[in-house]
């Protein structure tokens, strides 16, 4: 799927999001090019053949492309650490930045140019009976995604649904492509290169193994 990006200019800008799904998305002055897939697992799997997917709709090379958008969350510990292993690996390779970028900031980008007005919050299932909230309000001079709150890690229980609540199936990787290009010609800065877990990794260091008596 290809869709029309001026914004981008002269930045060919290559974005991976592993948040929700994988979605990976090729911006340059002739379009964005955009692949996905809707498997909560297999992230690793698919970003090769979504890469090779969308520069071969695009007609253009790795070697020309100027940025990585890292999808940096909200989202779950293992999802989010291969795509953005995947966006550093990429960058490092053709040694171009990592502009890292929220996933929710894309979903409301996307509500907002569809033509959604006011305040809206975005709500995603952050499993073990909890959400990741993130509420905005409108777009700033530079059409980016004002942040009123968040994000938050909200127990399913406190929650009480809003007009304007948007659950996203996933991340907009086209809409990353766009935030980065319009913070890159506004000067703004990107995100901390952190990832939004919101909570504890499901992982944890091995205790030390127990002493045996003799």
């Amino acid at each position: 799927m290809s869709t029309t990006a001026p914004e981008v200019g002269e930045h060919v800008l290559l974005a991976i999001d592993t948040a929700i799904g994988t979605t990976v998305a090729l911006g340059s002055r002739q379009g964005i090019q955009i692949a996905a897939s809707d498997d909560a697992r297999g992230h690793a799997e698919a970003i090769g053949r979504l890469l090779d997917e969308v520069f071969r709709a695009a007609d253009l090379s790795p070697t020309q492309v100027t940025g990585v958008v890292a999808g940096i969350g909200p989202g779950p510990f293992t999802g989010l650490r291969v795509g953005i292993a995947a966006a550093h690996a990429f960058a490092l390779g053709r040694g171009v930045p990592v502009l890292a970028v929220q996933g929710h900031a894309a979903v409301a980008l996307d509500a907002f140019e569809r033509g959604e007005t006011g305040q809206l919050r975005v709500v995603q299932d952050a499993r073990r009976r909890e959400l990741f909230v993130t509420q905005f309000d409108g777009l700033d001079a530079a059409g980016i995604p004002v942040v009123a709150e968040g994000p938050t890690l909200m127990a399913r229980t406190d929650y009480a649904e809003r007009a304007g609540d948007l659950w996203p199936e996933r991340i907009p990787a086209a809409s990353l492509v766009l935030l980065a290009a319009r913070r890159l010609a506004a000067g703004r800065p990107f995100d901390d290169d952190r990832t939004l877990y919101l909570r504890a990794p499901d992982v944890a260091q091995p205790s030390a193994p127990k002493r045996v008596s003799t």
